[in-house]
């Protein structure tokens, strides 16, 4: 029996076979192999100190030994907030040696959100940093939840020594005291000990390697389980679609490590491949530009607000860009127009792909070198299986050609979402063979060649007098007028038609139109049910943690308007 695959298969354009086999394997196994590689190599280039794969590896036995020492071992879960720095990399590692399972929390987390979180996942011990934006945050939730320990490291002491020694004198009021308290350990103190522990078997098809909450396909935030074999997984995906041989990247980290996207293509995928990591702890344009020139970056992940802030930054102009070879854009839609420019300016290619917390990060990407489709996701990755399923029955196949949910299969797929199983039930289809199809929310395409197109998301679909409109579509129409920097389109209640259709824009510097202008050229290009109600212009778009435009918090922020 043919299935959809076969169609496209003769058109694919990855250099690594579709259907290469990706047999299991533990994050621990994937990180110890590196470091006995390549001991010597940076793995870490933090403002400058460089840390190597050997001294990685060290502190990452010492983190999982001070961790035994305690009393924590497999099953249970650690958690991590912190934001780029070389604790990060130890604790993370460590943690996965122990056969304990580490839960991502974002730094700018309120103590609310984090002590949510903290209590879903029933997380005992967390990582955290001496940075005021941090420590006082943790200490709150320490005292009103049921963690039970902080480990507290510092930024001045992973500097340089003379970048520490400033930051020591000059940046004091960015660092609150560790408290005397029996509940909190230094993260030196963690970490004085010989780095031998006992290390359990891990099961990589099982044996959950990461917690990593998501919004989900539903909305409501939920941990979804990774396998050591996901995560595994998906870094030698991702490292099968990149078809040039030579020395190992250079790769710009400034993607939050916390963030699903990070692990596997900025964390995972490097150290599998040798590589190094130049870690800034925030995106700052003028950092990343500097950085970029001081190391001889040769790729840089991101989203496409950060393409778009690297381009607005003065020092582009004076920027080295000559090593850069790729530029990989996840997250959110990359509007052509803003790919075309960045790929001008700085010679290097940029790829778009795409990929969810469910599935380990990434699903499918368009190849880096060759024909791409701009204004797609590009074809599946290697060992991944994608289909579209009907709107309304995600059991039955899409309607010919029209469009359908995405779903997908692969070793990368989550085991499931944490103590949830009532959102997994609504999350996996499964099929008359047994695959288990994960449901990404996302509408699209696929064409005869198996490039995929997001058309819209289930949930942002706007209802017009019956009709379906995709702001995807219109927020499309408008990247194409020279004077519109960032879209929305945000679907608002209208008493006749059930919704209608507003643009948010922000503006190109020294662009001249205004929001009646840009509606008078928007409209004609739309079909009735499509056209806006107004265009407004903003000074500033919501964006979420890692950079992206947030239709949720935009809609919002109008309704609040709105009611108030």
């Amino acid at each position: 029996m043919s299935s959809p695959e076969d169609a496209w298969r003769s058109a694919y354009r990855h250099p690594t076979a579709w259907d290469s086999p990706f047999p299991p394997l533990s994050m621990v196994e994937l990180f110890d192999r590196a470091a006995a590689t390549n001991a010597a190599a940076p793995l870490i280039d933090f403002l400058g100190r460089h840390y190597s794969y050997a001294e990685t590896a060290d502190g990452a036995n010492r983190v999982a030994t001070g961790l035994a020492a305690m009393g924590y071992g497999p099953g249970d879960r650690i958690g991590l907030f912190l934001p780029n720095v070389p604790h990060y990399l130890a604790a993370y590692y460590g943690i996965l040696k122990l056969g304990a399972t580490a839960v991502n929390f974002s730094p700018l987390y309120t103590a609310a959100e984090l002590e949510h979180q903290v209590e879903d996942s029933g997380t005992r011990l967390l990582f955290t940093l001496s940075a005021s934006a941090l420590l006082p945050t943790a200490l709150k939730v320490l005292d009103a939840s049921s963690l039970e320990r902080l480990v507290v490291g510092s930024v001045a002491g992973a500097l340089p020594a003379a970048k520490s020694i400033f930051y020591r004198m000059f940046k004091r009021k960015e660092v609150t005291a560790r408290p005397h308290d029996a509940r909190i350990t230094a993260f030196s103190a963690l970490i004085a000990n010989d780095g031998k522990f006992a290390a359990p078997d891990i099961d990589p098809l099982n044996h959950v390697a990461l917690i990593q909450y998501t919004g989900g396909t539903t909305g409501v935030p939920k941990g979804a389980m990774l396998t050591h074999q996901n995560l595994s997984a998906n870094a030698r995906q991702v490292m099968g679609i990149d078809p040039r041989p030579g020395p190992p990247d250079r790769i710009l980290g400034v993607l939050p490590l916390f963030h699903v996207f990070a692990n596997t293509c900025v964390l995972n995928r490097t150290v599998l491949n040798g590589g190094c990591i130049v870690m800034l702890p925030r995106f700052d344009a003028g950092q990343v530009l500097a950085a970029i020139g001081r190391t001889r970056a040769t790729a840089l992940p991101g989203v496409p607000t950060m393409y778009q802030a690297l381009l607005d930054h003065p020092k582009i102009a004076t920027t080295d860009f000559s090593s850069l070879r790729v530029c990989i854009s996840g997250g959110a839609p990359l509007a052509a127009e803003l790919k075309a420019k960045f790929e001008a300016v700085t010679g290097a290619v940029v790829v778009e792909g795409y990929g969810l917390s469910e599935s380990s990060g990434v699903i499918s990407a368009n190849p880096y070198e060759g024909e791409g489709k701009a204004g797609t996701i590009g074809q599946p990755i290697p060992g991944t299986r994608v289909r579209l399923v009907d709107k309304s029955d995600p059991n039955q196949p899409a309607p010919e050609g029209e469009p359908g949910e995405i779903v997908a299969a692969g070793p990368q797929i989550m085991k499931g979402y944490w103590r949830r199983p009532e959102a997994d039930a609504e999350v996996f289809v499964s099929d008359a063979q047994g695959t288990h199809w994960l449901r990404t929310g996302d509408v699209g395409t696929i064409d005869d060649e198996g490039f995929i197109r997001i058309v819209d998301r289930l949930k942002d679909m706007i209802a017009v007098s019956g009709f379906k409109v995709f702001p995807s579509q219109i927020e499309a129409v408008l990247h194409h007028h020279p004077d519109v920097k960032e879209a929305l389109v945000i679907g608002l209640p209208d008493p006749y038609r059930g919704e209608h259709p507003r643009a948010y824009v922000t503006l190109n510097a020294g662009a001249g139109a205004d929001g009646a202008a840009l509606a008078a050229w928007l409209n004609p290009q739309l079909g009735r049910h499509e056209q806006v109600d107004r265009v407004v212009v903003r000074e500033t778009m919501p964006k979420t943690m890692i950079g992206k435009l947030s239709r949720k918090d935009l809609l919002a922020q109008v309704m609040a308007e709105e009611a108030g």
